[in-house]
Formats: structure tokens, sequence, C-alpha cells
């Protein structure tokens, strides 16, 4: 007969290279701690209901209790041979308390057992990514009113489109990260769910409280379907997937970070905390962990196909292939708590240059659609303006010169609509300043939506 824990229908044993294969330990003993949690809950129903003697139950909570001090301590050690972190603990506890300890297995199954480790596991650590992504909002909104009455360009196609407020295009990215929180926040709901209980896939004979066990370890739900409950990982790859919406958001603002800091921009500067230099070039100040940002999107997008195609065949309940959904989300989850770090590091430490900002404004026509709107509310239909405007500017492109440099009697040529209060209207400030629409990068806009943003957040910390 096998030596393995469920070994008795067996009668040979695995050579070890092909029980290294199958194991899971190397990845799953980081939920050794969710593993104790969910065994003691487990354990007080059992004695609670008298499904086993209390006695017993007393006796494998105690063991278990000491099983946690010693994971604290890091004096706890795992081995392949005992596959996972649930043969793993339940050897450990039987060496400590001795045969008792195999009562805690009644009326639960390793299907049920992972898949409650692996909710806690996400449960404990999506309010970590939350009060990162908190602090990183917190961070653009002070940027964003500090830097309100800063004039930028705005980019379509990465070419000049319309001045801009710096503190507008940082708001862009508050809303962005709100999304995401709120994403993270429904995903909280799936993740806050009990599978203990549906045992390998069909329930148990045994009379079980549930509810004992999903107060206990502070779920609010409970699964009502027992193939369903061992078998749903739509939680992890909600997680997967708000992780990748989220790291594009970051690799996106990183990006710009990366050309916003190099020489033809200046714009900005990074701090040299988040910043390297070159073995070979002693001038070289790399945007080093931008760029790592920006390329761990790869990995965060690969563990979330990973795991979708993993899932995207497999029938009812539980299958081996399974095992392959935490690996993944350990990785993803560890990146983006540290890039959110980095990244609210990175912002928090930004030297503006708006004087580099404003100089890019001079000679670019980004001011072009003022002098459109301007025809147009002359009562020039606008594609009559545009044409005009585009006119104007091929004028200007030719003999380089911007808008504003030419002459009223110039600008008139074109259209006898213009008059001298044009100047005013092409000023790049003053663009800003009219776009007071809702959404529109007006600054007395970006310090209301900045003051929304900010009373935003204090609800959250409230909450």
């Amino acid at each position: 007969m096998s030596d393995k824990l469920w070994g008795g229908r067996f009668t040979g044993e695995a050579a070890e290279w092909v029980d290294e294969f199958g194991a899971s330990i190397g990845f799953d003993y980081q939920m050794a701690a969710e593993d104790l949690e969910g065994s003691l809950a487990h354990v007080k129903m059992l004695g609670q209901e008298g499904i086993i003697p209390p006695a017993d139950a007393q006796a494998i909570a105690a063991g278990l209790q000491e099983l946690q001090e010693e994971l604290a301590a890091g004096q706890l050690t795992f081995t392949v041979k005992n596959e996972d972190i649930h043969l793993n603990m339940e050897a450990l506890l039987t060496e400590k308390i001795g045969p008792v300890a195999g009562k805690l297995h009644t009326a639960r199954s390793r299907n049920d057992q992972v898949a409650t480790d692996f909710h806690l596991w996400v449960k404990h650590r999506l309010p970590a990514v939350m009060s990162e992504l908190t602090t990183l909002q917190s961070t653009l909104v002070k940027l964003a009113k500090d830097n309100a009455a800063v004039i930028m360009p705005g980019y379509t196609h990465m070419q000049h489109a319309q001045p801009i407020s710096y503190g507008h295009y940082l708001l862009a990215y508050f809303e962005m990260f709100q999304r995401d929180y709120e994403r993270f926040e429904f995903n909280q709901k799936h993740t806050d769910m009990l599978p203990l209980g549906a045992a390998a896939l069909a329930g148990t004979t045994f009379p079980i409280n549930r509810q004992v066990v999903a107060h206990e370890l502070g779920f609010d739900a409970i699964y009502h379907n027992s193939l369903d409950a061992v078998s749903d990982r739509d939680f992890a790859l909600e997680f997967l997937s708000n992780a990748s919406i989220l790291i594009m958001h970051l690799s996106r603002m990183a990006e710009e970070l990366i050309l916003w800091s190099s020489y033809e921009f200046n714009y900005v500067e990074l701090d040299d905390t988040f910043s390297t230099g070159s073995s070979i070039m002693p001038q070289k100040k790399n945007a080093d962990f931008a760029e790592l940002i920006r390329g761990k999107s790869g990995m965060v997008y690969g563990n979330l196909m990973g795991l979708l195609t993993v899932m995207k065949g497999l029938p009812l309940a539980y299958n081996k292939d399974m095992q392959e959904d935490k690996a993944g989300t350990f990785a993803v989850m560890d990146t983006i708590l540290a890039a959110l770090k980095v990244f609210n590091g990175m912002l928090a430490t930004l030297k503006i240059h708006p004087e580099k900002m404003a100089a890019s404004l001079e000679n670019d026509f980004s001011n072009a659609t003022e002098l459109a709107d301007y025809l147009a509310n002359k009562g020039i239909p606008f594609r009559q303006a545009h044409a005009i405007v585009g006119a104007l500017v091929l004028k200007g492109l030719q003999e380089k010169r911007s808008l504003t440099a030419m002459s009223l009697t110039e600008l008139q040529e074109h259209s006898d609509k213009i008059e001298a209060d044009v100047y005013q209207v092409l000023d790049p400030k003053v663009a800003v300043d009219r776009r007071t629409s809702l959404g529109g990068t007006a600054v007395a806009n970006v310090i209301k939506e900045s003051q929304r943003d900010q009373a935003i957040l204090d609800q959250r910390t409230k909450g």
C-alpha cells in the first residue's frame, strides 16, 4: 500500500521526479496561514456540532494554534513528498498530536479546502491593492491641484493637438484608477464567498453548519451549489483581469513618463531614487522603474490568459488542471502591489518643468482649433472655418511663423470676420480657460474636479 495520505487503494509509489511534477507545495506554501485559519474554523464547527468529540476538537485546535506560532516564527518546513500545503499541514499536525489529527478532515475534501484557502488568500490581499490605489490617487489629486495652471500640449496620434492643463492630464489617470478601484471592490464580492462544506463535489452527509464557518472566517456569503463551489475560479480570473487593466493604465502613464523625461521633451524629471545610470555612459539617467512597470504588463496579461486557458475546457467539478490557478495569481498580486508603490513614489517625487511645457506650445499650431471656433462663432460654417484655418496653418508652416506672428491684415486676407481680439483667443492659456464645458480642461474645472476627487477619497477612507 502507498504511504500517501490518500494511498489506501494504491499498491505502487511514484518516482521522486513524478512526485515533484505533481506537487504544488513549491508555490502553495504561500497559503499556509490561510490553510491553518480555515482548519481552525472547520474544527471549531465540528466540535460545536458534535460531529467529533469536543475534546478531540480542542486537541486539534491547540495543535493548529501551535503550528500558527511556528509558522509565524519561520520554523515550519514542507516537503514535496506531501504534495501540497494541505497534506503538509496534516502531516505536521499528526506529528504534533498523533492520529486524532486525522479527524480534522471529517466532512471536507482537499477540493473545498484549497478553494477556501485560495479565497482567503485573495480576500486578505485585495484591501492592500485598494489601499495602494487610494494612495496613488491621493498623490495624483495633490499634483493636479498644484499644477492646475501649468499648460502643456495635449496629444492625439502623439501629435500636438490642443493646449491642456497638466492638472487635467493628471486627473485623467485619477479617473482610470477610480474605475480600477471600483472593479476591485466588485471583485471582493465574489471573493468573499465560502466554498468549505462542498466537500469533494457533492456536499457531505455530516450535519455541518456552514454558517458557523463563514462567520468564523469573515465570509459574507456561502456557495449554494457544491459543484460550483469547488470548480469556481472566477474570483481569481476577475482579479487577474482587473490587475491587467490596472497595469495597462500604469503602463500608459509610464510610457509618458519615459518620453517626457527624455532630452527631447524634458517636461519632467524623475527623482534619482527611481532612476538608474549607465555602466558606460556617465551622463545617462534612465527611467528604468517606469520601463519595468511597462514591461511587467506582459507577465500580468500572460497569467490572465494562462488561467483563462486552463479553465476553458474543464468539465465539472474539480480537475488537477486547477492546480495551475495559484502560482500566476500569487505572482501578479506581488507585482501589482510593488508596481503601485513604485509608481506612487515616482509621482510623489516628480519634478515638473512648466517652462518646457509652455515653450513647446509657442510655434506648434495647437491653437488652430481656437481660430476655427472663433470663426464659427462669427457665423461661418465650421467646415468652411476649418478650411480657412488650414490655409493659414499651411502659410505658417511654409513661412515658419506661428498664427500669432501673423499680422491682422494677413489674417483678414483669409477672412474678414477676423478682428483684433483674435490674438487673445489664440493665447494657449486663454484657450485652456475657455474650455469650461463639463469635463473640459479649464483651470477652474481642474480645481473643481480635484476637490470632487478629494471628496471621493475622503469618503472612502472614512468608510
